[in-house]
């Protein structure tokens, strides 16, 4: 097996996980969470889930990223992969570092700022984060959708 079939290899495996967890986490585990649990409990374990694919994310998107510019150059930018890759990835960082310590803070009612700035609560910050997730899902899907033409 040479050095680009591995790395190949391993682009597809981290490419699973990402996407595979983003759908199963949003339309399967999250949902049955809160018919299953009460609210607050389940609200906490789809929290650390979410966080848990978040990192996954962080993780493979770089890998992605670095992949296909390795493989394609500069001419990688071009290509609709790539740029559902850079997409998924910044949805991913938006979430993971901006709104899910904001939507932690205002559970809290550490930060008034984020509610008396922004306006909404957790509510609105809940409703962004969850638009967010979709477009996510939906890059991951149109990714897997165009499976590896070039």
């Amino acid at each position: 097996m040479g050095i680009m079939n591995l790395g190949t290899g391993i682009r597809n495996i981290l490419a699973t996980l990402w996407i595979g967890g983003i759908w199963v986490i949003g339309l399967i585990v999250a949902p049955t969470l809160f018919r299953s649990l009460d609210t607050a409990v389940a609200g906490m374990v789809a929290g650390r889930l979410f966080s848990a694919i978040g990192w996954v994310g962080i993780v493979a998107g770089a890998y992605l990223l670095i992949y296909w510019i390795w493989v394609d150059g500069l001419s990688a930018f071009r290509t609709g992969r790539l740029w559902l890759v850079i997409g998924m990835l910044a949805c991913t960082l938006i979430n993971q570092f901006a709104l899910f310590p904001l939507i932690a803070a205002v559970k809290t009612g550490v930060s008034s700022a984020a509610t008396g700035v922004f306006g909404g609560g957790l509510a609105q910050w809940h409703t962004i984060s969850s638009l967010i997730y979709l477009v996510q899902a939906l890059f991951g899907l149109a990714y897997v959708w165009q499976g590896d033409s070039r």
